[in-house]
């Protein structure tokens, strides 16, 4: 049966309420730990922490900028330092390969399924934690090649009125671990608007 969650960074500020988010039903939150080859998230141990404190399962998320294999075993390296020096544990932690902001087509990327699956497989094997991937479900349909990966997938589709309900994308997500979807970037929690989210796996 699925659960409900949410997802945060300091983009959602300094003052999240995680006694309402508890009591709003959520059961899991992500938290971004880090972007990039040096990118840290200043809300991180805060955020993790408070979630964890109100007894939510609880998922840290990497965004990549890698345009190769290369950078990818860089942004791994980081995102495992800066992690271990934050002294908290989680339950896994997801790579986001996207590009929200531009960045890799701005600099040529090669968006290829080859390049961005390689990318991806460079980052989780790399990085030394239970990891997955974090995509929208375009990106998972043409870019990358998830079911070679064989991790948990955590899926970004969203959606609004009354269409809540699991997109058509997966047929053996047990095999993989279970997954996760991202349904919308407008939940209200006590006047905070967050990324929800439903978890079609045992947590």
């Amino acid at each position: 049966m699925a659960c409900l969650g949410i997802d945060v960074s300091e983009n959602n500020g300094s003052n999240v309420n995680w006694q309402a988010i508890k009591d709003a039903g959520m059961k899991f939150a992500f938290v971004r730990s880090t972007y990039g080859k040096t990118g840290e998230d200043s809300m991180f141990l805060k955020n993790i922490t408070e979630a964890q404190e109100q007894g939510l399962w609880t998922g840290a998320y990497h965004y990549s900028y890698a345009l190769d294999v290369e950078n990818a075993i860089r942004e791994a390296k980081h995102c495992r330092e800066f992690i271990e020096q934050s002294g908290v544990g989680f339950n896994i932690l997801m790579f986001d390969m996207e590009d929200a902001d531009g960045y890799k087509a701005n600099r040529g990327f090669d968006f290829s399924r080859e390049n961005i699956t390689a990318i991806c497989k460079a980052f989780i094997d790399n990085v030394g934690l239970v990891c997955g991937i974090y995509a929208s479900e375009d990106w998972l349909k043409s870019y990358i090649d998830w079911e070679s990966l064989g991790c948990p997938v955590w899926n970004a589709a969203w959606l609004s009125g009354d269409k809540i309900h699991a997109p058509q994308l997966y047929t053996n997500w047990d095999e993989i671990g279970g997954w996760f979807w991202q349904y919308t970037d407008s939940l209200n929690i006590d006047g905070q608007i967050f990324d929800g989210n439903y978890c079609y796996s045992d947590l």
